[in-house]
């Protein structure tokens, strides 16, 4: 059976003008700034003039730990927004922006796919209405007024060896992982090492996307700790006097972006840090933006729900005072299989044990997303390769679990796909069955909340950190930091810090290698096991298929 592409499918949508899409929400033609015809930037003035209205029911789509089968949990959340609507729900899809270096490297682009996809697809997973760049830009100037200060004479004193602040691009390159600067010469500066982040884990992404306007904006960005003096006292980018123009530079970033679904749906796709390295959800001003104008608002974190429900929960909803209504876990049958021990050139036979092994991974969701308060569903992502005997067996399984599977076709029908799951989500949430808590209080101890985390999410035996990086926090908590969250940055794929390591494994701990401080952003990064903040590109990187074809077109971005 020959099925088209997921850009041969976006090419034929049958878009309407930005201007209709806002009109459904009821945003006026002058708060639209267009970019092309099919996207645009909703206003500060008019988000502003929403502060009084009531908020819509707030839907979480997180989902198992990532497998080369594929989950599809963007492609779920399109089409949950899509079947919201097709059973006359007024809602609003809530996305990330797509970055280029996995669109380049191997996993592909962030709108969809199949017949559940957000539109203009080239654009979103290219550089679209430009904000990565304005973020990369912002974080750079940063680093070169760090470096123009100490060579016109470090008034503040700064120590060389304690700047904490590297630099950033959107694009996998391990090359610049670890990169000595300033060499050349009196001329060219004094010489130290530093590296590259990608622009995903850059503390800006994170500031912009929980920032709630302009102002709260150039405060974090003021607060950014960027270096320390011998004295180890620091010093923060409002002291390098950065904060105002990195503002300007961010100021049309900040709005947030929208456009359709394939079926000419309202969606908000506006900022993009990862989940494995990052915080993992899209901007706060977008989604309290989409909770006050539809009754309905779906939403993705990233990767598995260990790592990006988590943060979603723990750092997202706690800052911006978020109260999700329902969660929905994505899983395919093809996923269980392959944590049953199925090679990926297998997963077309039919294997009902393999399914049944697989199980415990989405398991171990279920029961770490319950925990939040929040009531949960599962959504079975369909392929035609599933049988009925493996659908049923996760049915069974989620259902002594305490929940409800639910075969989902919207990859292939669009919403029609769907409905069963819309309805579900909205019988969850309007149940008022949800009571959302925090996984830990903000008054814990740093070292006890990566220790919570570590043991109530990935079910680890203990952290394992040098008494370098325990006494790191402990300075950090008497700098008044000590009420900040914790982002773990650690592999997509498995609970341990192992990516090889399927399933729902016990009796693991979780090594920390390094810890960092985003004070502006307000969270604790602690960087886990062998994740690079850095990405590589693979052997065999998606650049080398993507090109133009003689229309014109893009080929090969999938």
């Amino acid at each position: 059976m020959a099925f088209k592409t997921d850009i041969e499918i976006a090419r034929e949508a049958k878009k309407k003008p930005i201007m209709e899409i806002g009109a459904k929400l009821g945003i006026p033609a002058e708060h639209l700034l267009p970019y092309g015809h099919d996207k645009a930037k909703v206003s500060q003035e008019f988000i502003k003039s929403l502060a009084d209205r009531p908020d819509g029911k707030l839907i979480l789509v997180t989902a198992i730990n990532p497998t080369p089968a594929g989950e599809g949990k963007t492609t779920t959340t399109v089409g949950l927004g899509d079947g919201l609507n097709r059973i006359g729900k007024k809602a609003v899809v809530c996305i990330r922006e797509a970055s280029l270096g996995p669109n380049f490297g191997m996993k592909g682009g962030a709108a969809g796919g199949g017949y559940s996809q957000v539109v203009p697809m080239e654009e979103m997973n290219l550089h679209f209405t430009g904000d990565f760049h304005a973020i990369t830009s912002a974080h750079n100037l940063l680093s070169a007024m760090i470096d123009n200060h100490i060579y016109w004479g470090n008034s503040l004193e700064i120590d060389a060896r304690r700047i904490v602040w590297r630099r950033v691009m959107d694009m996998n390159d391990r090359a610049l992982r670890d990169i000595v600067v300033n060499l050349g010469g009196v001329s060219n500066g004094f010489p130290r090492q530093t590296g590259f982040d990608i622009t995903v884990a850059s503390e800006v992404m994170a500031i912009l996307c929980l920032s709630n306007d302009l102002d709260d904006l150039q405060k974090r960005l003021g607060d950014i700790v960027v270096a320390y003096t011998r004295a180890k006292t620091p010093i923060y980018a409002r002291d390098i006097k950065a904060d105002g123009a990195m503002t300007v530079l961010l100021k049309d970033a900040m709005q947030p972006n929208i456009v359709q679904t394939l079926e000419n749906n309202p969606a908000f796709v506006h900022g993009g840090p990862f989940a494995n390295i990052a915080h993992g959800c899209n901007s706060v001003i977008a989604t309290k933006t989409a909770l006050k104008l539809g009754e309905y608002v779906v939403t993705e974190a990233g990767f598995g729900a260990d790592l990006g429900a988590e943060k979603f929960f723990d750092i997202k909803c706690r800052k911006a005072g978020l109260k999700p209504s329902a969660a929905v876990i994505v899983a395919t049958v093809r996923a269980m299989k392959m944590n049953g021990g199925v090679a990926k050139a297998d997963l077309g036979t039919e294997n009902v044990d393999a399914v049944k092994k697989g199980c415990p991974n989405l398991g171990r969701h279920i029961g770490n997303v319950k925990g939040f308060g929040v009531p949960v569903v599962v959504a079975i992502n369909h392929f035609f390769s599933d049988t009925d005997a493996e659908i049923a067996a996760v049915k069974a399984y989620v259902a002594e679990q305490g929940a409800e599977a639910i075969l989902c076709k919207h990859w292939a029908l669009g919403s029609e796909g769907i409905e069963d799951l819309a309805k579900k989500v909205v019988q969850m949430a309007e149940s008022g069955a949800a009571n959302f808590a925090p996984l830990y209080p903000d008054e814990m101890p740093l070292f006890q909340k990566l220790q919570t985390i570590a043991k109530r999410i990935y079910h680890a035996d203990d952290v394992i950190a040098d008494k370098a990086i325990r006494d790191q926090l402990k300075t950090w908590e008497a700098a008044g930091y000590g009420h900040l969250p914790i982002c773990v940055a650690k592999t997509q794929y498995s609970f341990t810090t192992d990516p090889t390591v399927r399933g729902a494994p016990t009796g693991h701990t979780v090594p920390v290698r390094e810890v960092r401080l985003s004070a502006g952003a307000g969270f604790i990064v602690a960087i886990c096991g062998e994740i690079m903040t850095m990405p590589g590109l693979p052997r065999v990187p998606s650049a080398e298929v993507i090109r133009l074809n003689a229309d014109g077109h893009v080929e090969g971005l999938f």
